[in-house]
């Protein structure tokens, strides 16, 4: 599998991203409007700096551990 080469910073904010989807899932519906700013925000910069066809590929990388 060829990896591209991502920036460290958006590496991590695939992982934040992923985290931040996760602590929503757990959390109780009252608590969640900070959650859901965060994700919206993490995934505008996902969507502005990430290729369609490389999202399943950064991804995979941000599973990877460092």
């Amino acid at each position: 599998m060829v990896h591209h080469n991502y920036s460290p910073d958006l590496i991590q904010a695939q992982r934040d991203w992923t985290r931040t989807y996760q602590a929503l899932a757990q959390n109780r519906a009252d608590h969640n409007t900070l959650l859901r700013r965060r994700l919206i925000g993490l995934s505008r910069r996902l969507v502005q700096d990430v290729p369609r066809a490389e999202r399943a590929d950064l991804r995979r990388r941000a599973q990877e551990p460092s």
